[in-house]
């Protein structure tokens, strides 16, 4: 029994002398260098094929901001986001999450999903449509004033997937001004004849104008009609040129053509100059700092007076009050 001790004793210690010689000799750390080895050469590898094929983040920037339409009713804001794909693959443009504020207030907010795709080592400007409700705005924030000009804050996130990198946000921002427009004031403050008859009467109206808003209006048109006494007396289309500034009132004459015989017993009135029911209405076209709007203007239930010339045995003086 003492004999095997002595024999299994030896072979440990054997064995013992033989795990410390290897070690002296770097056995074991040349098999953890190779591991090490292995796992650099891999990495290496992966970054020489990531720099070789040229995976890189895309980048965006707003190009510019459009408002192809806007009018009474609502704002149509266009973004233009040029977005530029540096990788050798196309990638595809999965969201895009969109915010207009004014003065940290949401005006409106969205999502765009599946918004196409931007194509290998290219460039492409997405147009992200957005829209502005005049109502919703003025019933959410009682403040906000028809005429005013609140400045805005639009908010853009575009999602992307690019191979390698994953998942992707690219933020934009972009501010400026909109207005909330208001309907411009129209009275006619008088008709003044050029050639009367019963049967044809040539006149101008003298039109007051009134600009409620706090940006300038340029009139290139206007179209309208009229009536006197509740029978209509036509109307027309004209190009008219003139600048109506903000909170200001403007005078525009307009001709029109007439046949006085057909108002019956109202015609005496008219002819005596006693105060003559109108009704005023049609639309103006005009220029503005944030582009062409098209503008209703009505007046119901006006009274204005009808004016000879000093050719017709009138007064002829403009200014004269009605």
């Amino acid at each position: 029994m003492a004999s095997y001790d002595d024999s299994e004793r030896s072979d440990r210690g054997i064995k013992e002398e033989e795990k410390k010689e290897r070690k002296h000799n770097g056995d074991e750390e040349e098999g953890d260098s190779f591991i090490d080895k292995v796992k650099d050469f891999i990495h290496d590898i992966g970054e020489k094929i990531e720099g070789a094929i040229g995976f890189g983040k895309p980048t965006a920037d707003v190009a510019a901001i459009h408002i192809p339409c806007i009018n009474l009713e609502k704002a149509e804001i266009v973004v233009d986001v040029l977005i530029k794909n540096p990788n050798p693959v196309p990638i595809p443009l999965i969201d895009i999450n969109y915010l207009i504020e004014s003065d940290g207030r949401k005006l409106v907010s969205g999502l765009i999903p599946d918004a196409g795709t931007i194509q290998a080592h290219g460039e492409e400007t997405v147009k992200v449509p957005l829209h502005l409700i005049y109502d919703d705005i003025k019933s959410t924030y009682n403040d906000i004033e028809p005429g005013s000009i609140i400045p805005y804050r639009i908010k853009v996130d575009l999602i992307v997937d690019v191979p390698v990198l994953g998942r992707l946000t690219l933020p934009l921002e972009k501010t400026g001004e909109i207005p909330i427009p208001y309907k411009p004031d129209v009275d006619v403050d008088k008709i003044k004849f050029q050639k009367f008859s019963f049967e044809e009467t040539v006149a101008v109206l003298h039109l007051k104008l009134e600009n409620m808003n706090d940006f300038d209006l340029g009139l290139n048109a206007l179209d309208y009609e009229i009536w006197l006494c509740e029978v209509s007396i036509g109307g027309a289309e004209l190009s008219k040129s003139a600048n109506l500034e903000k909170k200001g009132i403007t005078f525009v004459d307009v001709p029109i053509t007439f046949r006085p015989k057909d108002f019956g017993s109202a015609l005496w009135d008219m002819i005596r100059g006693r105060g003559t029911g109108y009704t005023f209405k049609g639309h103006i076209d005009v220029d503005t700092p944030f582009g062409a709007m098209k503008l209703p203007i009505v007046k119901e239930g006006g009274t204005t007076r009808l004016k000879k010339s000093k050719e017709d045995g009138g007064d002829d003086d403009d200014d004269d009050e009605d």
